[in-house]
């Protein structure tokens, strides 16, 4: 789980406005909702987006652009 005992702080299907912080090794964007990792593709850097979480791990989430 996600710092022990902190639940994930996301959903799968919920959406989300998010800051993109920095640039996965991937090329992904990299967003964080309560310090919390999610890969958001086809973002840069600064771009500020609305992302639907399709897939939570349990260090880190996949989001896409809506």
């Amino acid at each position: 789980m996600f710092k022990g005992n902190k639940k994930v702080p996301v959903k799968e299907g919920e959406t989300y406005k998010v800051k993109i912080e920095d640039i996965g090794k991937g090329g992904d964007g990299i967003a964080r909702v309560e310090g919390f990792v999610i890969f958001v593709p086809e973002t840069k850097k600064g771009d500020e987006v609305d992302i639907k979480i399709k897939s939570v791990k349990n260090k880190f989430a996949f989001g896409e652009k809506i």
